[in-house]
């Protein structure tokens, strides 16, 4: 918290977004379609959501995973899974269960074509927590329509829910 201390004032233009509300209704449904797109299987949408298919969308692993699999298996692992989206819209179209992310504390940022959304997050496959976090997506808007551009999440397995 020291740094906040010892900032300077920021200039009356700091903070100031260009930002609409029928913008910040179109990232929200994009929010609420990514939901429903999990619910539902529909990768389709879910891919649709997407500014491409080979966007940054990944859990980046801890230093301790990325030294067992440099030790182990890959001298070049930097933690973050190529597979990405292609991976994740693969086991929600094979996963016999229901899969659900719910999100909690929404915060969208936009300014002018670029956007941040900020949230916790639970994923649940049956009715069972599967991991939770905070998960952050870049979104960008690209011929009048607002597309994510990253994902990236931390993961805590369920076992530590209760911690």
């Amino acid at each position: 918290m020291a740094l906040a201390q010892t900032a300077p004032p920021a200039p009356p233009h700091v903070g100031r977004h260009a930002s609409t509300p029928e913008d910040i209704r179109a990232i929200e449904k994009v929010v609420a379609d990514f939901q429903a797109a999990l619910i539902a299987k529909d990768v389709k949408l879910l891919s649709s959501l997407l500014l491409h298919t080979n966007i940054l969308f990944a859990s980046p692993a801890d230093d301790g995973f990325i030294k067992k699999m440099r030790d182990t298996t890959d001298v070049h692992f930097d933690g973050v899974g190529a597979a990405g989206y292609v991976a994740f819209a693969n086991f929600i179209k094979r996963e016999p269960q229901r899969t659900e992310e719910k999100f909690y504390n929404v915060k969208i940022t936009q300014d002018r074509h670029v956007a941040w959304v900020n949230f916790d997050y639970e994923f649940l496959v049956g009715d069972k927590l599967s991991n939770y976090g905070v998960e952050a997506w870049q979104m960008v808007k690209r011929d009048g329509e607002w597309k994510i551009l990253s994902v990236v999440w931390s993961m805590h397995p369920a076992a530590e829910a209760g911690k």
